[in-house]
């Protein structure tokens, strides 16, 4: 695994997460399409929030020790509990900043990880600090995504009456 490489692309992110809001209006940053999914802006609560609550913790934890619990998470019943379609997305934006810098500053504090420490998920088996770490950057960019895909449909919201059959699929 090259981790100097998986940290740089944990370290890049912010500023795309930010690109990738920017022009949106209040009420586009809200919306959520009719299958329920998450709003823009519950997509960028539950990315900070999992940073401090789910892949930093995750990741160091198990490279400390693997055999001490990760505590529970249930991001759908978070999303809920703690309101995240009313919140201030400037603000979680910028802590989510502050929060991934402090996770790449820990991250490159680390000297020689065991990568393939693994703790037993009851769920998944075996999960090595490499697997989290990985997947960390992977749920970055399976939020991306998710948000380009929020922005689409808002796009057609906008368009309502005409077609996006010429511009392709998703």
């Amino acid at each position: 695994m090259n981790a100097d490489r998986l940290i740089s692309m944990l370290e890049s992110f912010p500023p795309m997460l930010r690109a990738s809001v920017q022009g949106l209006t209040e009420s586009e940053i809200r919306w959520k399409p009719e299958s329920g999914a998450w709003s823009v802006l519950e997509i960028v609560c539950h990315i900070a929030d999992e940073e401090i609550e789910d892949f930093r913790p995750r990741v160091l934890g198990t490279l400390a020790d693997p055999s001490k619990p990760w505590s529970p998470i249930d991001p759908e019943g978070v999303a809920v509990q703690r309101v995240y379609n009313e919140q201030k997305l400037s603000e979680r934006i910028d802590q989510f900043d502050q929060e991934r810098s402090r996770s790449v500053e820990l991250l490159r504090s680390l000297a020689d990880p065991e990568w393939d420490h693994a703790y037993e998920h009851f769920q998944f088996g075996p999960i090595r600090a490499g697997d989290v770490m990985l997947s960390w950057v992977a749920h970055d960019m399976l939020h991306l995504r998710q948000i380009a895909k929020r922005r689409f449909e808002l796009a057609t919201v906008a368009g309502t009456g005409f077609d996006t059959s010429y511009a392709g699929s998703l």
